[in-house]
């Protein structure tokens, strides 16, 4: 908007009916027009760049505009964090995912100060939280620690969305990946916005990922994640977070149709949950030395590309290895994995039994287990040995979420 407020400025000079004005008056007039084409007091350069123009046709696909509200979600496991905007039905639609560069710490919530932990829950930003001058190019701060962390004696600050590629208790994006989400969040909070939503989850809260983590001892923590995010899901609502007892509570949304739809999508999930433990679905836990990484940038550094600082790149050989408490049985256990389907009642279980195939010779797996390997029996596909950074191989790109209505958007080149 300066910028266009600057042209207008400078051609009005040019115009016929001022050429003939006095130089004095021209030099006010030119005065004006670099006060306005100049950024806010404050602001660094870095901190204005537009929205690209590609985005912005994606707004525009999306019936929604760079000053709507806007919401983000982040997902360790996958290391993404998706935008979402709200469009003129009041809805938020997806607009687009940006990989995460580096992330720190393991799967599950922040608890102390200094245990890397990059933090999971619902968060609130607002414009003093944004930093056009940060150290890690350009920044917001996720609002941690909230309600629910104070509740449960958490402690630590400073945990941001940022720049680079180096986290402890962050979320790195690379310096063009933040500019841009960095812009999006500036012009939504300038459009009207007080704050916006960052919601921070382990993983995709899909039923199937909550079957196979039922045995991690975060599990109790993840179920009130989970209700937040089918809430969202089923409504393209702003959720309204509130802590009682130590636990997060999700208000009903104002239009009945929408809270029908919320509760439809609960009864439907848990159903899933135990169709999915019901069908076989092995328990796992997910270990990480030290955080994770999107596959689009492991590939990249593959292939010598040079992304800067990366914070103790030695562990991303080892990060997110599916360490198996419960193996996979009946139909989980065939090559490919639990099928994809809701199982109700005692007949359809029945016929899942009954269409059954005849299990193929079990091959041995080896996971990672209390700092020791061992080789176990199970045709349940698990992640196995890392593959060091050294090794010359191509990895496809990093999946992309879809949602119904959503457009899957491939990354350029975020380095």
């Amino acid at each position: 908007m300066q910028s266009r407020l600057g042209t207008k400025y400078l051609a009005a000079l040019s115009a016929p009916p001022l050429g003939a004005l006095p130089a004095a008056v021209r030099v006010l007039l030119l005065l004006a027009a670099l006060l306005f084409a100049a950024p806010p007091a404050g602001a660094s350069p870095k901190s204005e760049q537009p929205i690209p123009a590609a985005t912005l046709a994606l707004m525009e696909a999306r019936d929604t505009t760079p000053d709507a509200p806007i919401l983000m979600r982040a997902f360790k496991k996958e290391s993404e964090i998706e935008v979402w905007k709200r469009n003129r039905s009041g809805r938020y639609v997806f607009l687009k995912s940006f990989p995460i560069c580096r992330w720190s710490g393991k799967l599950g919530p922040k608890v102390a100060q200094g245990d890397r932990q990059s933090p999971e829950g619902f968060y609130s930003v607002g414009p003093r939280q944004m930093n056009p001058n940060s150290a890690y190019y350009l920044s917001f701060d996720t609002g941690f620690p909230n309600a629910y962390d104070k509740a449960h004696g958490a402690s630590g600050s400073a945990l941001m969305v940022h720049g680079t590629c180096s986290s402890a208790g962050c979320y790195a994006m690379t310096d063009k990946g933040v500019a841009e989400i960095f812009a999006l969040a500036r012009e939504a909070l300038r459009g009207g916005q007080n704050a916006f939503q960052f919601q921070a989850y382990p993983f995709k809260m899909t039923a199937q990922n909550l079957a196979r983590y039922r045995a991690d001892p975060n599990i109790g923590f993840w179920r009130q994640l989970k209700e937040g995010f089918d809430r969202f899901e089923a409504t393209g609502e702003e959720l309204g977070v509130g802590v009682v007892n130590g636990r997060y509570v999700f208000a009903p949304s104002s239009d009945p149709a929408n809270e029908a739809l919320a509760l439809d999508r609960r009864t439907r999930e848990q159903e899933r949950i135990a169709s999915y433990i019901g069908l076989g679905s092995a328990a796992v836990r997910t270990v990480y030395s030290d955080g994770g990484q999107n596959p689009y940038f492991t590939a990249l550094l593959r292939k010598g590309a040079d992304l800067g600082m990366v914070s103790r790149p030695e562990t991303l050989a080892y990060a997110g290895i599916d360490e198996v408490l419960t193996p996979a049985r009946g139909l989980c256990a065939r090559k490919g994995g639990c099928p994809d389907m809701v199982l109700r009642g005692q007949a359809a279980s029945k016929s899942a039994d009954a269409q059954k195939p005849a299990s193929p010779p079990p091959e041995a797996r080896i996971v990672f287990s209390a700092g020791r390997v061992i080789a176990i029996r199970t045709t349940e596909p698990i992640t196995l040995m890392p593959m060091l950074l050294s090794y010359k191989l191509s990895l496809p790109m990093p999946p992309q979420t879809i949602i119904a209505g959503a457009m899957p958007i491939l990354p350029d080149a975020w380095f």
